[in-house]
C-alpha cells in the first residue's frame, strides 16, 4: 500500500513537471514573438529617425532660409553704401 501511494505521488510529480515544462517552453515562445515584433517596430522607428533627420536637415539649410526670406518675407540684402560699421 505505501508503495503505490509513493508510485502514486512520483507519477502526479512527474506529469505536473512535465506540464511545467510545456507551460514554460510555451510562454518562452510566446515573449521570442513579442521580442521579434518589437525588434520589427524599433527598426522602423530607427529608419524612421533617420528619414525625419535628414529632412530636418534638408529644411534648415542656409540657401532654403534665404529663399523664403526673399520670397515671402520681401528681405534682401542692404546696400553695401548704407552699411555702418561700429568699433569699440
Amino acid at each position: 500500500m505505501k508503495n503505490n501511494m509513493v508510485l502514486t505521488i512520483l507519477v502526479l510529480a512527474v506529469f505536473t513537471s512535465a506540464v511545467e515544462v510545456v507551460i514554460s517552453q510555451h510562454q518562452g515562445r510566446k515573449i521570442f514573438g513579442e521580442l521579434h515584433k518589437l525588434e520589427l517596430t524599433r527598426d522602423d522607428l530607427n529608419e524612421e529617425w533617420g528619414r525625419l533627420q535628414l529632412e530636418q536637415s534638408t529644411w534648415a539649410t542656409d540657401d532654403r532660409i534665404e529663399l523664403i526670406a526673399r520670397s515671402q518675407l520681401g528681405m534682401m540684402n542692404p546696400d553695401p553704401k548704407s552699411i555702418v560699421l561700429l568699433a569699440k
